[in-house]
């Protein structure tokens, strides 16, 4: 038997959405009717998804990219973030990795359409939302924001400098502004309605010559089309009967907070979403994350977003191909692009098929149709009869028929690959005898840039964004007679904050991404006379979304002094000095121009578990060319910098509940973020991403900041170097989707069993290959009662490739038990 025929077969599926890429005309048209986007006078079905540039790095923008047109999008959608975009008021940094231009083209080389969200304001869990802090309150309160309308402007001229609109043949389909006010509308009342009308105008006015969109805005002014955004949207109407129906945002999953599960949305779920929007008359849909990345610096939203946004996407924070999830969504979008020419031409007819089971019919004639049958009760099995055949569909799913009788993709059914983990080798950063060097910070004002004021200052307004840090110090005096010991409570707007008492650490307070705010009540132990009280308040990512989000401030707000007499003494009005910022900030010690500062102190061994302490080591970069990760499992909170690059706050040590998490999750039944959570009493977070681009060959630093008290000598390099997958199919699963477009047609096809390695790995071994009733999952296969021994043909048809696959039939695999329905287990090993 010739196992290479399967494989030749493989090597043609990667490559077949090719036949759907977007042609960048000298000058193409977008208009849109009630059924969907226009573009040069035809009906489109398109599949996007979200990558936010500034969350990786320009160097692996193609292959995101390249990755995300083989998982079948036609456009890649991107919010613009404005404080970044413009750090001081009328100055513009479009440099790096917030190269949007560079960005935009390099979609367009891979032959995939843009959706721009310009915005300005983009909640995105990035920090205050993109909005910059100096146009906060007018773009909030003022119908006519003139620094929102002169940032919109900016942003639209360099398009079309550029030639990046698709009138100009460029790939920008679609252009966004605001972003989800709806929400927020209701708070300020009929100015809110107003901002509304003024937003729609001033996007207009553009003229950008593409359709402008309004996510989530059901009152959103013609022609503007309003979009809808949430974990399903097949029952959204748009408000009027002249715009097509559009998801802008389908949760692929949902961002990690410090102290909180690791959110997971399952595969099947989600593409039960999908396919009921286009079963019920959608044809644009996008992916909020498609690739998540890495909120690097102090770009986190808040309050208290961690650092990864890996967002449980296709494509996750690495760059990496999440699976099954993005094998299943890519088998579903070919499914649907099977479709897309009964889809474009009408509106679906309803048809009941029993008590919560249901079919939609698109019709191309009288004879020629595409049909979606749904069960969406979220625990009854169910078979149905349509068009005379019958039909079994598993609770809350959908099966796709191109031809009204052929099922191709059911979206309970995952016959995708899995990939079980990803093995990786560690460095650890343990160098040499006098490798260490570190700076330990004292308590309290540091400057003599300080101020003081005879009230307690909010932190945002104090700071204005340029640290997370603010020290509030004052004195406490002690008379003779007066009680020294004494209660300590403080009050503090949010999000955390370290507690000394003459110089002392005697307490430590923090919030939670719901509620930020928190308070402290510590017994403390003064002194008869001065005693001084230095608190640090530190912010954990600004405010990113809700109505006057830009007022709801940071810091302390309250300190009280209570005696044994239950007497208070309110301190929150005695005189108060501030120090914006840390010491070694100032200093500059997280740069590497100042890696050979003479504040360092060198040794063998550097301290441990202390608070407001700076490290610094060197470090030899993993073979490779992957990313890098960094393993601060043994540290507390604070930040760190790579070769002078910020790969953002960490904090391993804060534990999310010890309960809530679920090990085999169901995913029947609607979902939300809490439904299927993992990693419950471990941090959110313990792997903080390095770009390979970041680091270069021989030594590399690695500054810290420990705000808690950590253990360095811990900390390890990692990089993947294999990783272990496997595919699990039956004879009965559907035939492979991209053989009938391929095929334009159906005929006969065995569904496949498909190995795919990452880009550049090849297969260099198979563990498992069993074809009969292999017992066990992924990770645990074993031989079951009926067996046939294929491992010898699936090594020689897979090892060394870079993908394979392999026909589930007899015909290929013989029969080791005939009249049983057969399975066929394959596990293996990709290295790079």
């Amino acid at each position: 038997m010739d196992m290479k025929t399967p494989l030749s077969l493989a090597l043609v599926f990667v490559s077949v959405f090719a036949v759907y890429c977007f042609d960048h005309a000298l000058s193409t048209t977008v208009t849109y009717d009630h059924r969907a986007l226009v573009i040069d006078g035809k009906r489109r079905v398109l599949q996007s998804g979200s990558i936010h540039y500034p969350r990786s790095t320009p160097e692996v923008w193609p292959e995101l990219i390249w990755k995300s047109k083989e998982g079948g999008l036609d456009v890649i959608e991107t919010y613009v973030f404005w404080n970044y975009h413009e750090p001081v008021r009328g100055e513009y940094y479009f440099e790096g990795r917030f190269d949007l231009v560079k960005f935009v083209r390099t979609v367009q080389e891979a032959g995939l359409m843009v959706h721009l969200r310009i915005g300005p304001y983009a909640c995105a869990e990035w920090n205050f939302g993109s909005v910059k802090s100096f146009s906060l309150v007018i773009l909030v309160l003022s119908v006519k924001s003139k620094e929102m309308l002169r940032f919109l402007a900016k942003i639209v001229g360099l398009m079309k400098e550029e030639k990046l609109f698709a009138s100009q043949g460029g790939p920008i389909i679609l252009a966004q502004v605001e972003n989800e006010y709806e929400l927020v509308e209701w708070a300020y009342g009929v100015a809110g309605e107003l901002y509304v009308n003024w937003a729609a105008e001033a996007a207009i006015s553009l003229n950008t010559t593409v359709p402008w969109v309004m996510c989530r805005q059901e009152d959103a002014p013609d022609p503007i089309i309003n979009t809808c955004n949430g974990f399903y949207c097949d029952q959204f109407t748009p408000n009027s009967p002249s715009k097509p129906k559009m998801w802008t945002e389908n949760y692929s999953g949902w961002f990690k907070s410090f102290g909180y599960p690791i959110p997971h949305r399952p595969v099947e779920d989600l593409a039960f979403a999908v396919a009921r929007f286009f079963e019920m008359g959608g044809t644009f849909h996008n992916y909020y994350m498609y690739f998540g990345g890495t909120n690097f610096g102090r770009t986190a939203g808040g309050p208290l977003v961690a650092t990864s946004y890996d967002y449980d996407a296709p494509i996750d924070e690495y760059g990496f191909i999440r699976q099954p999830k993005w094998g299943h969504l890519r088998d579903l979008h070919l499914a649907i692009k099977h479709c897309e020419e009964y889809l474009i031409r009408s509106d679906p007819t309803h048809q009941q098929l029993g008590h919560n089971l249901e079919a939609h019919i698109y019709y191309k004639s009288s004879n020629k149709c595409a049909a979606f049958l749904a069960n969406y009760d979220s625990e009854l099995d169910a078979n149905v009869t349509f068009n005379g055949n019958l039909y079994f569909l598993p609770a809350w799913s959908v099966s796709i028929l191109p031809d009204c009788k052929n099922v191709i993709f059911n979206t309970a059914k995952v016959v995708s690959q899995r990939i079980l983990a990803h093995t990786t080798t560690a460095n650890k950063l343990i160098l040499s005898a006098t490798s260490w060097s570190w700076y330990v910070e004292k308590p309290g004002v540091w400057g003599n840039n300080s101020l003081t004021e005879s009230r307690l200052l909010e932190q945002i307004n104090t700071t204005k964004d340029t640290s997370d840090y603010l020290w509030y110090t004052t004195s406490i005096n002690i008379m003779p007679g007066q009680s020294k010991e004494v209660f300590l409570l403080i009050e503090s707007l949010g999000h955390a904050a370290l507690i000394f008492v003459n110089k002392k650490l005697v307490a430590f307070g923090y919030g939670n991404h719901d509620d930020a705010s928190f308070s402290i009540n510590e017994k403390i132990s003064l002194v008869e006379g001065n005693n001084t009280l230095d608190i640090m308040s530190m912010m954990v990512g600004l405010q990113n979304f809700g109505p006057w989000f830009d007022v709801q401030g940071a810091g302390i707000f309250s300190v009280v002094l209570i005696d044994p007499w239950n007497n208070k003494y309110d301190v929150s009005a005695e005189e108060w000095t501030y120090q914006v910022g840390l010491e070694g900030e100032y200093l500059g010690l997280d740069k590497v121009i100042h890696a050979n500062s003479s504040v360092w102190i060198k040794g063998s061994v550097p301290p441990i578990n202390k608070t407001l302490i700076w490290y610094k080591v060197s470090f030899l970069t993993p073979q490779g060319n992957g990313p890098l990760a960094l393993n601060l499992t043994s540290m507390g909170k604070g930040q760190a910098w790579v070769n002078g690059q910020s790969i953002g706050r960490n904090w391993p040590a804060y534990l999310s509940p010890s309960e809530g998490c679920t090990e085999n999750c169901d995913y029947r039944g609607e979902y939300d973020s809490t439904k299927c959570q993992k990693n419950c009493g471990q941090p959110a977070q313990t792997l903080y991403h390095v770009p390979r681009s970041w680091v270069h060959p021989g030594q590399n630093l690695l500054v810290l900041h420990e705000e808690l008290g950590g253990d360095p000598t811990k900390i390890s390099v990692l990089t993947r170097t294999s990783q272990e997958i496997c595919s699990f199919v039956s004879e009965d699963d559907p035939q492979p989707a991209d053989f009938w477009i391929l095929n334009m047609g159906f005929g006969s096809r065995s569904p496949e069993a498909r190995l795919t390695c990452e880009q550049g790995w090849h297969i260099t071994s198979i563990n498992f290959a069993s074809f009969g009733s292999p017992q066990g999952n992924c990770g645990a296969f074993s031989v079951g009662t009926c067996h046939a021994n294929i491992l010898p043909m699936v090594q020689k048809a897979c090892i060394g490739e870079e993908q394979c696959s392999v026909p589930v039939s007899t015909a290929n695999l013989g029969d080791p038990c005939p009249g049983v329905l057969k399975t066929l287990a394959i596990e293996a090993i990709c290295s790079d």
